[in-house]
C-alpha cells in the first residue's frame, strides 16, 4: 500500500505540472497541445544536466537540473508563441507539430551525444543511476522525492497567481475577452506570451519528473507515454482550475500507479488481470471522463482563436 500511494503521488505530482502549464497557457487565449514534446525536451535538459553532474554534491545536481529542464522547456514552448501568437498559425497544427518535433529532436541530440563520446554506441539512452538518488530522502519506508515538493509548491503558486493577482486576472481576461482587455490598456499579446512560456517551464519540469520518477536511465525514443495528453485531460476535467486540476491529478495518478505496482496488488485481491490492462486504465479513464464531462466544460472563450488588435 505504501507504494501505491508512493508512485499515485509521484505520477500526481507530474500531472499536476504539466496541467498547470496547460491551464495558463489556456487561460491567455492559446492551445497548448505540444505539452508532450516540451515534457521531452524539458527530460532531455534535465537527463544530461544529471549526467554530467556525476560527483557534485546532492544539492546542486538538483537545483541546476530543475533549472535546466525549465529552461528547457521555456526554450522549446517559444516555438509555439512564434507561430501562434506573432504569425497566428493554427494551435492544432503548431502543437501537434512540436510534439513531433520534441521526440525526433531529443532522440537525434542524445545519440549524436552518444556517438560522439563512444562510436559503438549510438543508442538514444541517458543514464543518470548515482544522480538520481539525489532526489530522494527516505522517510520512514517513503521514498520522498524533491519534485513532489516543487509540484506542491507550483500547485499553490499558481492558485495565488491566477485568482489573487493583477498579472493573473489580466492573463485570465486575454483569454476569455481580448478586446476588452485591449481596451483597457493590456498588451494581449504579452500576456499570452506569459501563458506559453509559463506553460513550457511547467511543462519541462514535469519532463524531468516524470523520468525520474520511472527508472535511472532512459530512452528517448520512448518519449513520456503520452502524459502530456494525459496532462490535458486532468485540465479539462478540473475546470481549468489549480485547485480542480490537484484532485484529477491524484485520480488519474492513481489508476496511474497501479500499473506500476499492479503485480502485488493483483496477487493481494487475487484478479488476475493482465498488466496491460492496468496501464490502459489512465488512459481508458480519461477518454470516460471527458465523454462524460465535455457538455458541463467551460473552457476560456477565447482559447485558440488568434487575436487580431482592433477586431471586433
Amino acid at each position: 500500500m505504501t507504494l501505491l500511494i508512493q508512485y499515485t503521488i509521484l505520477y500526481a505530482s507530474v500531472l499536476i505540472l504539466v496541467a498547470l502549464g496547460g491551464c495558463f497557457s489556456e487561460h491567455s487565449g492559446v492551445i497548448n497541445l505540444g505539452l508532450e514534446g516540451i515534457m521531452v525536451m524539458g527530460a532531455l535538459g534535465g537527463a544530461l544536466t544529471m549526467k554530467y553532474l556525476a560527483g557534485y554534491p546532492s544539492v546542486v545536481i538538483v537545483l541546476l537540473t530543475i533549472l535546466a529542464a525549465a529552461l528547457s522547456g521555456l526554450i522549446f514552448s517559444a516555438l509555439l508563441g512564434v507561430a501562434c501568437i506573432n504569425f497566428k498559425a493554427d494551435q492544432t497544427i503548431v502543437g501537434t507539430a512540436l510534439n513531433m518535433l520534441g521526440l525526433a529532436a531529443a532522440t537525434v541530440i542524445v545519440k549524436a551525444i552518444n556517438t560522439a563520446e563512444n562510436p559503438d554506441n549510438v543508442s538514444s539512452t541517458v543514464q543518470y543511476i548515482a544522480q538520481k538518488k539525489s532526489f530522494l530522502v527516505s522517510i520512514g519506508g517513503f521514498d520522498f522525492n524533491w519534485m513532489m515538493l516543487v509540484a506542491a509548491i507550483a500547485l499553490v503558486l499558481a492558485f495565488v497567481v491566477l485568482y489573487k493577482t493583477r498579472f493573473g486576472l489580466r492573463l485570465m481576461a486575454c483569454g476569455e475577452h481580448p478586446q476588452a482587455a485591449d481596451s483597457v490598456g493590456i498588451n494581449v499579446y504579452k500576456m499570452r506570451w506569459s501563458g506559453v512560456l509559463i506553460s513550457g517551464l511547467l511543462g519541462g519540469l514535469g519532463g524531468i519528473m516524470y523520468i525520474i520518477a520511472g527508472a535511472s536511465e532512459w530512452k528517448f525514443e520512448s518519449g513520456v507515454a503520452g502524459f502530456g495528453f494525459l496532462s490535458l485531460a486532468v485540465m479539462i476535467f478540473g475546470q481549468w482550475k489549480p485547485h480542480r486540476i490537484a484532485l484529477a491529478a491524484l485520480l488519474f495518478g492513481l489508476f496511474r500507479a497501479l500499473a506500476s505496482v499492479y503485480s502485488g496488488f493483483d496477487f493481494l485481491l487475487d484478479l488476475h488481470i493482465s498488466g496491460s490492462i492496468y496501464k490502459m486504465m489512465p488512459y481508458i479513464i480519461s477518454l470516460i471522463v471527458l465523454a462524460l464531462t465535455s457538455k458541463s466544460s467551460r473552457a476560456p472563450k477565447a482559447e485558440g482563436i488568434p487575436y487580431e488588435k482592433g477586431q471586433r
